[in-house]
């Protein structure tokens, strides 16, 4: 299937398969510009989710909204419809994190290279995705920039390999630091600010299905002018973080304790202070190829 120009969607991001119904050119465009189309699939008899982006029906002309809804259901409040791509992966976002348990499901950006995952959990304005984007830009591999998969039977991180969420500034670092790189357009105004979906590397998009075993666990902050550190940070409160970034740490209970326990125990812990994006991917280009 080479586009969306006609029909639903069904969307396969990493284990899960997205069956979505929507007419809005500006979804259907971003799709096709954003997801490798290796991403889409023939329509499924089996859904792990099946969601819409749409005008509500009652809306006007005058100042149309768009909505996000699972299972028929609305979740989020309408919002314009500039909003409906980044819309539709906060919804997807938000999907996955009500809905799955097989996985450890902790809201942190997560990289590869080598075989062993670098986890990076952050503040909004922390530098997260801009130093995820970074990283997979120069040959690091995309497991996440939002939602981490630990899967709970082995441990192992899972990828879903989809669009880069950068805000604000960030989008104008990384279109220098990577020029290359595919962006839709801006989303002005949303909660979040201005927002610029990125286009995964094709290598991560190709290579999803491998998991990846937790090496790191970096909390980045940028800071302007600030010079480049690196500084240990206890397990134990590094864990206490991370529990509190797990969003499903509480249902999963024993399990979700256990999985947390195992990632901390094998992964050094830092804090990384950041001004120079260059220097942080080399930084943690060199660490990984040294391990």
């Amino acid at each position: 299937m080479s586009g969306v120009s006609d029909g639903d969607i069904y969307l396969r991001t990493g284990p899960f398969v997205t069956h979505l119904a929507t007419t809005l050119a500006v979804v259907r465009d971003g799709i096709d510009l954003l997801y490798d189309p290796s991403c889409l699939v023939e329509p499924e008899a089996f859904c792990d989710f099946h969601v819409a982006v749409r005008s509500p029906p009652w809306r006007g002309v005058i100042r149309p909204k768009v909505e996000f809804l699972a299972d028929g259901v609305p979740i989020f409040t309408p919002s314009p419809v500039g909003h409906a791509l980044p819309l539709f992966e906060w919804g997807l976002n938000r999907v996955i994190a009500e809905n799955v348990q097989q996985y450890l499901i902790v809201h942190a950006a997560s990289v590869e290279r080598n075989g062993l995952a670098l986890i990076l959990p952050g503040e909004p304005g922390a530098g997260k995705s801009t130093l995820t984007a970074g990283l997979v830009y120069r040959g690091w591999r995309l497991l996440s920039d939002e939602l981490t998969l630990i899967d709970v039977a082995t441990g192992e991180l899972r990828a879903l390999a989809r669009p880069i969420s950068l805000k604000n500034d960030s989008v104008g670092i990384v279109q220098r630091f990577a020029p290359g790189v595919v962006l839709s357009r801006p989303a002005e105004k949303t909660i979040k600010g201005t927002i610029v979906l990125a286009k995964p590397p094709a290598d991560s998009v190709r290579r999803v299905a491998e998991p990846a075993l937790p090496a790191w666990v970096v909390f980045p902050n940028f800071q302007t002018g600030a010079a480049l550190r690196l500084e240990a940070r206890p397990k134990a409160e590094c864990f206490i973080e991370l529990a509190a970034n797990a969003l499903n740490y509480s249902t999963l209970g024993v399990a979700g304790f256990d999985t947390l326990v195992a990632v901390v125990t094998r992964s050094q812990c830092f804090e990384f202070i950041y001004s120079d994006l260059e220097e942080g991917v080399r930084h943690f280009t060199e660490m990984a190829d040294a391990a």
